[in-house]
């Protein structure tokens, strides 16, 4: 597999597996579970081909579903075409979806970045890269009861490097049931694949819900050979990558692919959790700020009709967002900023958790127009001021206050 690669105003519950709240200002319906039931022949591409490459493609070719590369640090395509709107159109015409978060890799491998070598951290970042790919694929309308698949690229794997997968894999499955979403892998037969089904039965790592073996044999099925036993992940669990790199042209669109066979079925059901999702935006309740932040409408990646911003101070002009959260918990917090090389490059987000305020400083000149994750945090319970947006700050540019977003984990 190549190195292929949310507006509301005010104060918003919603339960997110039915609801997302993308920058169009419009709430739409997220798209049932992805790619949920399906037995047939897909394929997978560096970026998600164009609406009309697509129709060509479900008029002409044998493929049926598609995989779309959603979030993670290692992607190498943009993605253009891939919006909420873009998703909703393929499955409003019969396509089914394998939404992939290509990220962490391997600590003995020679992709990056890596995972960590210490299995206890790569547990945490699984964690951590199962809330930005739930981010995204909320984003994008992909609804929970969908499998998100971790694209670990093959490495020359150890006892030691086998050791942080697994407890990687395991923080990843262990956050996406939290989050109400089924955990997938993709991974070379003869590294990820073996090490994931030789601990199948390990009581130390939590099972993966589905498998993407990689296994350039040309037969389309989801035969493992000798990579894994044929009773692991026997019940509509697996998925078979069974040629790569090959160009192929249908309706006279021509995309190079990788093709799939699928075997699929949501057959385990992550535990439901009790998801609460709050999103602030700065012209609703819950923000405050002084005289001295300005509005704009400037830029088209804003989060509803505006936002706003201030010139940096060496004083404390604090833009607060207020959410009453159900209960003393963990949540994540995502910011959402439109990215602009005249805004700060070190803008400081308080987080007042319970142990005290955190800042976190984010760099507003890139990766705007979407939900950006803060992090993990303590948050006590009932109203009052989560989070911040300082001026006090060695960077230069405007200071950025748009939209927050709380999940309870």
């Amino acid at each position: 597999m190549r190195g292929t690669v949310a507006r509301v105003l005010g104060l918003v519950l919603v339960a997110a597996a039915w609801l997302v709240v993308p920058a169009s200002g419009v709430a739409v319906a997220a798209t049932p579970p992805q790619p949920g039931t399906f037995v047939g022949r897909g394929f997978d591409t560096c970026a998600a081909p164009s609406q009309a490459a697509m129709n060509a493609w479900r008029a002409s070719s044998p493929y049926r579903a598609v995989g779309i590369y959603i979030s993670g640090g290692s992607r190498s395509c943009a993605q253009p075409n891939l919006t909420a709107t873009w998703v909703a159109n393929q499955v409003a015409n019969g396509w089914r979806l394998i939404p992939i978060e290509l990220g962490y890799q391997a600590p003995c491998g020679t992709r990056t970045p890596k995972m960590s070598a210490n299995p206890a951290t790569a547990r945490t970042q699984g964690g951590s890269a199962a809330d930005s790919a739930v981010s995204a694929a909320q984003a994008l309308g992909i609804g929970a009861g969908s499998t998100i698949y971790n694209d670990i690229e093959h490495y020359p794997s150890t006892a030691s490097c086998k050791a942080a997968v697994l407890s990687f894999l395991s923080g990843w499955t262990e956050r996406l049931h939290i989050r109400g979403y089924l955990s997938g892998m993709y991974s070379s037969g003869s590294s990820g694949i073996r090490d994931v089904c030789d601990a199948y039965n390990d009581s130390a790592y939590t099972r993966l819900d589905q498998l993407w073996i990689a296994w350039w044999n040309g037969v389309a099925d989801t035969d493992a050979g000798g990579y894994c036993p044929d009773d692991h992940y026997a019940n509509h669990q697996r998925l078979h990558q069974y040629a790569g790199e090959v160009t192929e042209t249908w309706g006279g669109v021509t995309i190079r692919i990788d093709r799939n066979y699928l075997d699929v079925s949501p057959t385990q059901d992550p535990p439901p959790g009790e998801e609460w999702t709050a999103t602030v935006d700065n012209t609703g309740p819950g923000f405050t700020a002084g005289a001295n932040w300005g509005t704009s409408a400037f830029s088209a990646q804003r989060f509803g009709a505006d936002y706003r911003f201030a010139s940096p101070v060496s004083s404390s002009d604090v833009a607060w967002y207020a959410a009453t959260t159900p209960a003393t918990d963990s949540y994540a917090i995502d910011v959402w900023y439109p990215a602009d090389a005249g805004y700060n490059n070190l803008a400081p987000y308080i987080v007042a958790t319970t142990s005290g305020n955190q800042s976190v400083t984010v760099n507003q000149r890139a990766g705007g127009g979407q939900w950006v994750p803060l992090g993990v945090f303590t948050l006590p319970a009932g109203a009052g001021n989560k989070v911040g947006v300082s001026r006090w700050t060695s960077g230069t540019g405007y200071v950025i206050a748009d939209a927050v977003r709380f999940t309870r984990l």
